[in-house]
């Protein structure tokens, strides 16, 4: 086996140059000529703006330009697309225009107004200080809540939908026939992305076509929007994404200012580019999560799940963002109801506009919402029903024999065998030592307690990916995919895949990615989709390239087809040591002209979704006399079917489970009742440092899938959507036999030292 094929734990390659700052970004380009653009966004969160006058703006020393919506008519669309849900029992879901540039309303403080074009950053920082604009103050809604008073007059209570999925008679009715029933309400609290590289993006536009670069996800998403709203031929749009600093969902879908320095370099005739700042990013990247949720389950006598009720009130924020309105809804489907075997099932999604800054997709999107509220619920019952927590889950679990499974909500689970995996990470964590290390923390001043949460996930996004080989001139060998690496190691497990199927030397293979004139089509990154896809369509393109290459080593070998094999990266004559190589092939292709068989290109299509899924044993520490809860223990096993890189993976698990670890207990996006972000800084929005993020062992119980030709299951967002449940029921066991009955994330050291308070009051 070679040591840089599939399964192994190959260093990834791409690091040398991140480590000694060769990377490739979009802040590392400065265009020759090219423009700063600044924006000048609302210090209000909700207004009409009864004047803008940018003229002295447009006179000050270094300006070029000031663009407003004035500007953009008749040029540039000033509206920006998003997906709109398609509601079950009829009808869609509400669709406020997202300008641009705002043209007569603001409604979340910090929204773009003007974009000012100028020599040097600093000249157009100064000229914002000159633009002048009136606003006439419209009431501010803040609650994730129906009703208030109006974000977009138009929408009736703030509702962007009220979705509705499920048979609520019939689960009425198991409800009403159960002999337990338990009601939890919760919230899940909203965070920023704040990856290490903020958005930026820089234009060119040479008379006919325009080229934009951003940090993305993918290209393909935006180079649609441009043509349509620049009112482009496609083959005018050229999109790339050099190397990107850390996505998270966040940079999966596009925002107003590529839109506007895009058109911006088009009047202007001359690159244009922006860098967003940390702050500009934290008001204006889009957030993740915050719903407030009541989760109910309903039990017959012998605690097996007969029905789940939820009710789910998710914030928009003030207008849709790409995939705001699936996240709540069809995506938190995906995984609902987990790993429990139950077909009653009901689910209603009420979300709504406020004045904040807009929602969408952040690690896990949608599928950490739905296994929070499970999770949390399942040890809850467990309390109220006087039963394991552990034994509840497994008496629940869907029977190994079951798969493949239909969930109540439409997904076809392939495999699993959640008993296995359960199992395993109780092992690990050493649950059965819990006890006496409970008891050295308490000598200490510290309760501790114990949480679990059992998580399955639903790979998204496209299920088709694209792939294209080349055998170039200077002997390397181009692979051309459809993902986007934003620091996942995609440029070496990929490389593994193919150096895997086709023998081509690891060292050889040059990675091309994120460029919408060398890559004509591909499905970006997102979802835990890419190295499913992508690596099985690197598969299936390798297979036709070996089949293509087989009538040229038939000619230079003098043999049948029938007496020719390939293995180990090679074709072979059965039965004796001839043999030639793809990299000798295609030399000798070249020197004949035989160029067609030097690149082939093939979209592969897998046929259905994996299901990656596994357990979190997580331990804390709470301070009795502060509060302070600390993550001190975490065990994690997962099954992920046929890992291609078990070090890649485990990186992805911890990043996942820093992130979950960070929303539980100090992430908090915390606006006032006036719509003025005030964690709009690392001073105020806590984010985990090393210290908060315990060591981490990572076990695999692999249980390959059957829904593509390689087994495996994705892995990107996982250790996310098992972290949260994992790390706030281990809180909740820490204080419960102190009083404290019921907490919300984030569990900061002031919310659980009022939590523990008011306990210790009420037991006097």
């Amino acid at each position: 086996m070679s040591k840089f094929g599939i399964s192994q734990p190959v260093k990834r390659r791409e690091d040398r140059r991140f480590l000694t700052g060769t990377g490739d970004y979009v802040d590392d380009h400065t265009p020759n000529g090219a423009a700063f653009a600044v924006f000048f966004r609302s210090p209000v969160a909700h207004a009409k703006i009864s004047q803008l006058d940018v003229s002295a703006a447009r006179e000050a020393d270094g300006v070029i330009a000031v663009l407003t919506a004035a500007d953009f008519k008749g040029k540039l669309i000033n509206a920006m697309d998003c997906d709109i849900l398609d509601i079950p029992s009829g009808g869609r879901g509400a669709k406020p225009t997202r300008p641009v540039l705002a043209d007569s309303e603001v409604n979340y403080a910090g929204e773009a107004i003007a974009i000012v074009i100028a020599e040097t950053i600093e000249a157009g920082k100064d000229a914002l200080e000159l633009i002048e604009v009136d606003f006439d103050d419209l009431p501010v809604h803040m609650e994730t809540a129906v009703g208030g008073p109006l974000v977009h007059n138009e929408i009736a209570n703030n509702l962007a939908f009220d979705y509705a999925f499920g048979d609520k008679s019939a689960t009425d009715q198991a409800f009403a026939k159960a002999a337990h029933r338990v009601s939890l309400d919760l919230i899940d609290n909203r965070v920023i992305a704040a990856p290490m590289e903020p958005r930026g993006a820089f234009a060119e536009w040479d008379g006919t076509r325009i080229h934009v670069a951003v940090g993305g996800q993918g290209v393909w998403v935006l180079k649609k929007e441009l043509a349509r709203k620049m009112k482009l031929d496609k083959a005018n749009v050229r999109v790339t994404n050099p190397d990107v600093g850390g996505g998270f969902g966040m940079k999966g879908y596009n925002y107003p200012e590529y839109l506007a320095v895009a058109e911006a370099a088009r009047q202007l005739n001359r690159p244009v580019r922006w860098m967003c700042e940390r702050g500009e990013g934290m008001m204006n990247d889009a957030g993740g999560r915050d719903h407030v949720t009541t989760i109910e389950a309903a039990f017959d006598a012998g605690h097996k799940l007969t029905a789940l009720r939820t009710h789910v009130v998710a914030n928009l924020g003030a207008y849709n963002s790409m995939y705001g309105q699936i996240i709540p809804s069809e995506l938190l489907l995906k995984v609902y109801p987990g790993v429990y075997d139950v077909q009653n099932v009901y689910l209603n999604v009420k979300a709504v506009y406020t004045n904040t800054g807009p929602i969408d997709a952040y690690r896990g999107a949608g599928r950490p919402e739905a296994i929070y509220q499970l999770e949390r619920l399942m040890d809850y019952s467990a309390r109220q029903m006087g039963v394991d927590a552990i034994e509840l889950r497994r008496k629940n679990f869907i029977p190994v024999d079951k798969f493949p499974y239909a969930t109540a909500s439409g997904e076809l689970y392939d495999v699993g065998d959640f008993p296995r995996v359960l199992d395993r990470a109780l092992l690990e964590a050493d649950t059965k030592g819990f006890a006496s290390r409970k008891a050295t923390s308490a000598k200490s001043g510290k309760y501790r307690g114990l949480g679990l949460c059992y998580y399955i996930e639903s790979i998204l996004g496209d299920q088709n990916e694209t792939t294209k080989i080349g055998f170039a001139e200077d002997g390397m060998v181009d692979l051309y995919v459809g993902t986007q690496s934003n620091g996942q190691g995609h440029e070496t497990v990929f490389a593994q895949i193919l150096h895997e199927r086709s023998g081509v030397p690891f060292e050889n293979i040059r990675f091309v990615q994120g460029d919408s004139d060398r890559i004509p089509m591909g499905g970006g990154t997102g979802g835990s989709r890419s190295v499913t896809m992508q690596g099985n369509s690197i598969n299936a393109t390798t297979d036709i390239m070996i089949e293509k290459f087989k009538a040229l080593a038939e000619d230079e070998l003098e043999v049948a087809a029938a007496d020719l094999v390939f293995e180990d990266g090679a074709f072979h004559i059965a039965g004796t040591d001839r043999k030639m190589t793809l990299m000798a092939l295609a030399e000798v292709a070249r020197r004949q002209g035989k160029t067609d068989f030097l690149t082939t290109e093939y979209e592969n299509i897998v046929p259905g979704r994996s299901y990656p899924n596994g357990c979190h044993v997580a331990e804390v520490e709470v301070e009795i006399d502060t509060g302070a809860t600390k993550v001190v223990k975490y065990t994690v096993v997962d099954d992920f079917g046929r890992l291609m890189n078990p070090m890649l993976a485990q990186g992805q698990v911890h990043g996942g489970v820093a992130q979950g670890i960070g929303q539980a207990i100090m992430e908090h996006v915390v606006y006032n009742e006036d719509g003025q972000l005030l964690t709009g800084s690392f001073m105020d929005y806590a984010l985990p440092r090393a210290q908060d993020v315990p060591l981490m062992p990572f076990h695999v119980e692999l249980t390959p899938s059957t829904a593509n030709d390689i087994g495996m299951k994705g892995c990107g967002e996982a250790g996310t959507v098992g972290a949260l449940a994992a790390v706030t029921n281990a809180a909740l066991d820490a204080v419960w036999d102190h009083g404290v009955h019921h907490i919300d994330m984030p569990i900061t050291p002031l919310r659980m030292w009022t939590w523990l308070k008011a306990a210790q009051v009420a037991a006097e």
